[in-house]
């Protein structure tokens, strides 16, 4: 493999700052076949990164939101890069500023490396492999920080109530009552990927995700939290898989655990 987790940031930071340059204008908002929101930024951050990753490692095939919505589909293999250019588009058109660039490496169904960047929030967050994750402050086009200037990400030891983190935009019945089976002393709420970050940096312990999501939604975050110590299941325990053709790319029901685990509940 001839890249890294460092050359995928620097893909999603140059990728970040053309979202910026878009989100500083008054730009339209389109639907797509599935009625969910797309724009300008969506389209021309793929359209960088597909380009970027071609020319680093073009025997990888890559699975992207908006290349698949317009019927652009791979075959894919074992090996391939997942993409959401753009995820939380709802967060950037109501300016809310949780969106990410997302870009991961799945091999054998498993994301093994991860780049999640949020280009309003100045953080970046990097799986180099499926056992070392770093975040550091870092601005959109500019370049991928020093090492001296990371910090290694890990989940963190929970000793008393937990830190649940909801999404602020599709918060479920399903997911209060999943919820309600552990001792949470707070919920937070946060858009994009950014759920899996906030795990992996120690910020939060739980993510139930109790509706539709595509892997480009999720791959990047997985790897990220999964190298922190974290983990990612199904409802019945099993690891959350990629490259799900007969389901058309969409994931089932999932929660994120940091330092907890599904027996703690009674």
């Amino acid at each position: 493999m001839s890249f890294t987790g460092e050359g995928l940031a620097a893909i999603a930071l140059r990728a970040g700052a053309l979202i910026m340059d878009i989100y500083a204008t008054d730009f339209d908002v389109s639907s797509k076949t599935d009625a969910s929101p797309v724009t300008e930024a969506d389209e021309k951050a793929e359209a960088l990164i597909l380009a970027a990753l071609n020319d680093l490692a073009p025997e990888i095939p890559i699975l992207a939101e908006e290349a698949v919505a317009a019927g652009d589909i791979p075959e894919i293999g074992d090996r391939f890069f997942l993409v959401d250019p753009l995820d939380g588009t709802k967060e950037f058109i109501n300016k809310r500023g949780e969106f990410t660039v997302n870009i991961a490496l799945i091999e054998h169904g498993r994301p093994v490396m991860g780049v999640v960047f949020a280009p309003a929030l100045d953080r970046l967050f990097v799986a180099d492999s499926v056992s070392s994750a770093w975040q550091a402050a870092a601005k959109p086009g500019e370049s991928v920080p020093l090492s001296t200037e990371r910090t290694p990400l890990r989940i963190r030891s929970v000793s008393g109530g937990l830190t649940a983190i909801a999404s602020k935009s599709h918060r479920t019945p399903e997911t209060d009552a999943f919820l309600e089976q552990f001792h949470v002393a707070d919920i937070i709420s946060a858009g994009s990927s950014l759920k899996f970050c906030l795990i992996a940096a120690g910020e939060a312990d739980l993510y139930p995700r109790m509706g539709r999501t595509m892997e480009w939604d999720t791959g990047a975050g997985q790897a990220v939290v999964e190298a922190a110590g974290g983990r990612v299941l199904q409802e019945d325990g099993a690891p959350l898989l990629y490259g799900k053709t007969a389901r058309g790319y969409d994931n089932p029901h999932f929660i994120v655990y940091g330092d907890v685990t599904p027996r703690e509940a009674p």
